[in-house]
């Protein structure tokens, strides 16, 4: 599946097995980028079959409904510049999901993770039918802050000690935001 991101030169595609070699690029050129960001990862976790599996099983995940993980791949190039997972999804009466992206460096302060995020939070919305996007970042992050701010997510909380990030234990603001369509 394919999402247009209308005037722009990249377009968010959810992520399948043939998709293995441009996504082992994208975490080989920016792993230390991400790294204060992320989780501390196995060593085979971007193995190139490490990868492939992970693409498989996503894509099944998109197929029944349950997480979209879409790749930001550039239109001229082929090249993967972010990506932007809606993951967890639960339906029922919660219908909600979590946010987590991220963005290659050469790509920060260029606009494409908000064009990104605004195109695929209307597919969530308008063709899921989700009622609530959550998302959280580190308090030091204000580049993660600013994107969320300006795509009108709200601050919900403050998560003492909530994810392991870096290796160590670490606070999160909470955000989320809610379909304009399901507001009370």
């Amino acid at each position: 599946m394919e999402l247009a991101v209308t005037g722009a030169g990249f377009y968010l595609k959810i992520l399948g097995p043939e998709d293995t070699g441009i996504v082992h690029a994208y975490f080989r050129e920016n792993v230390h980028h991400l790294a204060p960001w992320e989780p501390l990862r196995p060593a085979d976790f971007y193995s190139r079959e490490t990868l492939r599996q992970r693409l498989i099983n996503s894509f099944d995940e998109a197929a029944c409904g349950t997480a979209f993980q879409f790749g930001i791949i550039c239109r001229e190039t082929g090249d993967m510049l972010g990506a932007c997972n809606f993951t967890g999804i639960v339906r029922g009466a919660f219908q909600a999901c979590h946010l987590g992206y991220s963005v290659a460096e050469n790509q920060q302060g260029k606009g494409v993770m908000h064009r990104a995020l605004e195109t695929a939070i209307n597919f969530l919305f308008s063709e899921q039918k989700l009622h609530r996007i959550m998302a959280s970042y580190i308090p030091d992050n204000h580049k993660s802050e600013r994107v969320l701010q300006r795509l009108g997510f709200e601050r919900e909380g403050y998560a003492r000690s909530y994810l392991k990030i870096a290796g160590r234990w670490q606070d999160h603001v909470l955000t989320s935001l809610v379909s304009p369509d399901n507001k009370p």
